[in-house]
C-alpha cells in the first residue's frame, strides 16, 4: 500500500502488509461467529486458481472465489455476508490492486 493512501475505518493493515476487514455484520466460520476476516495480498497464482474453480460460472462467482481463496473461507462464507460486508471485501481488494 502507497504511504500517501489513507485507509478506511474498516480496514487496517497487518505487519505482513495484509488486511484485516472488520465486518459490520459478523459472518459463521467453521461455527463461530467472527466479525473480522483477513485478505492477503492477491498473486497472479490466486486470480488463475479462482479462475480455474469458478470456470464456467459468472464473474460474480469468480470474485466471491477470489476473496473466499484470499480471505482463507469457503464460498459459502462469503455468499452469506450481506452487501456491505461484501463491499467491504471489495475495497479492500481494490487497495491491492490499484
Amino acid at each position: 500500500m502507497s504511504d500517501t493512501q489513507e485507509l478506511p475505518e474498516f480496514i487496517k493493515e497487518t505487519e505482513n502488509g495484509d488486511y484485516e476487514i472488520t465486518l459490520n455484520k459478523p459472518i459463521k466460520v467453521d461455527g463461530v461467529e467472527t466479525h473480522t476476516v483477513i485478505m492477503v495480498e492477491p498473486s497472479v497464482q490466486d486470480l488463475l486458481a479462482a479462475e480455474l474453480q469458478a470456470k464456467g460460472k459468472t464473474s460474480a462467482s469468480m470474485e466471491i472465489q477470489m476473496f473466499s481463496n484470499l480471505c482463507n473461507l469457503v464460498p459459502e462464507n462469503v455468499q452469506s455476508m450481506k452487501l456491505k460486508d461484501y463491499k467491504r471485501l471489495q475495497k479492500a481488494y481494490s487497495l491491492f490492486t490499484d
